[in-house]
């Protein structure tokens, strides 16, 4: 049986994690506004940026964890702004690939630079050994998936 008092400090826990996920999240949406994404489509454009080639939609939408008509929406979105464009495959004209933009890999570099702004604005408060522990701590918790 779990004590009631852990019960409580995990539930306590949970909330702080849910507070923090939304205050990031703010954050991102703030930052990425000038940029013109949004979180979901700049996520698409991080993963784009690091596929060895350019995959398929199906790819994108297993990587992302999310269905393929979610992926096609962000792709329309973000072609529509020339940052991917939809490629035929070399070896299978039937298939199409999301290949990254001149425009895409501008946006990339200034999303990374907005994400760091955010991101160093919420880790202010703490110093560079509690920012170790704290990556450690979350590490953990990733690991746990």
């Amino acid at each position: 049986m779990v004590h009631p008092l852990a019960d409580e400090s995990a539930g306590d826990l949970a909330d702080q994690l849910l507070r923090l996920t939304k205050r990031i999240n703010h954050a991102h949406r703030q930052n990425f506004a000038p940029v013109g994404v949004t979180p979901a489509q700049a996520r698409l454009l991080r993963t784009l940026s690091h596929s060895p080639e350019p995959p398929r939609m199906a790819d994108l939408a297993e990587r992302l964890g999310v269905v393929p008509r979610q992926v096609t929406s962000l792709v329309d979105a973000l072609e529509e702004r020339g940052l991917v464009r939809r490629a035929p495959d070399t070896a299978n004209r039937r298939v199409i690939r999301i290949e990254l933009t001149e425009g895409g890999t501008s946006a990339l570099k200034e999303l990374r630079r907005a994400r760091r702004s955010a991101a160093e604005e919420l880790l202010a408060p703490l110093s560079p050994g509690q920012r170790e522990d704290l990556s450690r701590l979350l590490t953990l918790l990733d690991a746990g998936r």
